[in-house]
């Protein structure tokens, strides 16, 4: 007897797209204006308070003073962002997805507006998943200023969601307790950061920034992943933070950041307000040029050293990078020097486990990779340009009591092939960095053969 055997789910899958077509085909378009002519509004925000769930707006050219809340799904779109401007002098936001008020919040696209003048964040998203930022220029925001400040709520009239605003009261973009997301070919300059994820309501996780332009954000990074204290969680301890992990930050250029203040090119921090999570993220083929601090700065700030938990920054990749011209780390993350990439436990101790650094190019820097953890850093297959210093323990120059990381740099190029060094080659600095075999070759040049290596 022929058996012909019941397939759940692809009767689930079936009923999926038929629930997605209707879904679709019930969505409505709705239209903005300056002039609210022709059936449309003449404000944003009316039309968002007017839409269904899954509805699209769209939004011709104009200047709009506006700023825009959204607490359901829908499509922003305006018609260009050299032709349709969200200008929010003398109000907190451009744009705010708010999921905090609006649990569940997800499906939220926003593209194809300048957003610029709001007094904290241009575009702030809070507790929600599945949004894109795309196409946006996020410009001259932050216009309250900075709040260099020991309290960590140092902002006036901030949400008490905003837990740790003591350097800056806002920035470009800002996804907080996010995931699932994409900030995609935005233009983010002239703010306090450009693109900063933090987790005071949630974790943010399994977001990807891809094809963004981060330039001339002075007071702080370019981009940032950095971990705060949860809402309602009050010193002096802290409450163990929701997390940053799974991101992924690939073929962005951020130039020129942080250069008032010290700021990264990528940042991958804790703020040491209790033990923090920013783990297993990829950084990726991205352009890292004339940054206040490191083109890649990974702190820890807090640990076993000041008798406090560890804080979780194991598993990060930096993978692919052109790093080039970035300024010296300083603090208790210090490097001598100007610095490409600074994987730093500072003083705290706090072990940074997993980290991979390979296929990077790094030049015209004193420090290409600087490293102080109690914990092995893998730097493989990179091109150490910088004729100086290749690789760098600098535990001892900052201070730490005991030194016992270690670096496995084995596998790079040291800018000549006669290896680290030679004349012509970069060097070592610090204890406990093995070096050998090196490549002869530069390691985009690497060869199967295996005659590429000493």
């Amino acid at each position: 007897m022929r058996v012909v055997r019941f397939h759940p789910p692809l009767i689930t899958g079936c009923a999926i797209l038929i629930s997605a077509f209707v879904q679709s085909a019930a969505a409505a378009t709705l239209c903005v204006n300056t002039a609210g002519s022709a059936g449309c509004y003449s404000k944003i925000q009316t039309a968002v308070s007017h839409a269904s769930p899954f509805d699209v707006i769209r939004v011709a050219h104009g200047t709009y003073n506006e700023d825009v809340t959204i607490g359901i799904p829908l499509s922003l779109l305006g018609a260009g962002a050299g032709n349709t401007v969200i200008d929010a002098s003398g109000l907190a936001n451009g744009i705010y997805v708010d999921g905090y008020d609006n649990p569940g919040l997800h499906h939220v696209t926003v593209s194809g507006f300048t957003v610029k003048n709001a007094q904290y964040e241009g575009v702030l998203v809070v507790s929600a998943s599945d949004v894109t930022v795309s196409g946006n220029h996020i410009v001259d925001n932050d216009k309250f200023g900075p709040v260099f400040n020991p309290v960590a709520s140092g902002c006036a009239g901030q949400p008490a969601f905003e837990t740790d605003e003591n350097g800056d009261c806002g920035g470009g973009l800002h996804l907080m307790g996010v995931s699932n997301s994409i900030v995609s070919g935005n233009q983010l300059e002239s703010n306090a950061d450009g693109i900063l994820i933090s987790d005071e309501t949630a974790e943010s996780h399994d977001n990807l920034l891809i094809h963004n332009t981060v330039k001339d954000n002075q007071l702080e990074c370019g981009i940032v992943l950095a971990s705060h204290p949860p809402v309602d969680s009050a010193p002096p301890y802290y409450a163990p933070h929701f997390g940053i992990d799974h991101n992924t930050v690939a073929d962005n250029i951020s130039a020129n950041n942080g250069v008032k203040v010290g700021g990264a090119g990528v940042g991958l921090f804790s703020d040491g307000n209790g033990p923090g999570r920013t783990s297993d993220n990829v950084i990726i083929r991205n352009t890292l040029t004339g940054n206040g601090i490191a083109g890649v700065a990974l702190h820890t700030h807090v640990g076993p050293n000041f008798g406090a938990p560890a804080d979780n920054m194991d598993g990060n990749q930096i993978i692919g990078n052109y790093i080039a011209s970035n300024l010296a780390d300083t603090g208790d993350t210090a490097t001598p020097g100007r610095v490409g990439i600074n994987i730093n436990s500072g003083g705290g101790g706090s072990p940074v486990w997993g980290t991979v650094i390979t296929q990077n190019t790094i030049t015209d820097e004193d420090v290409d990779i600087a490293f102080n953890t109690p914990a092995t850093v893998d730097i493989h297959l990179n091109d150490l340009r910088g004729g100086k210093i290749g690789v760098a323990n600098v535990c001892a120059y900052d201070h730490v009591a005991t030194c016992n990381g270690a670096g496995n740099a084995a596998e790079n190029y040291w800018g000549c092939p006669a290896g680290p060094g030679w004349p012509g080659c970069s060097k070592t600095y610090g204890a406990n960095i093995l070096t050998t075999p090196w490549l002869q070759k530069p390691a985009a040049n690497e060869d199967e053969g295996g005659d590429n290596q000493q």
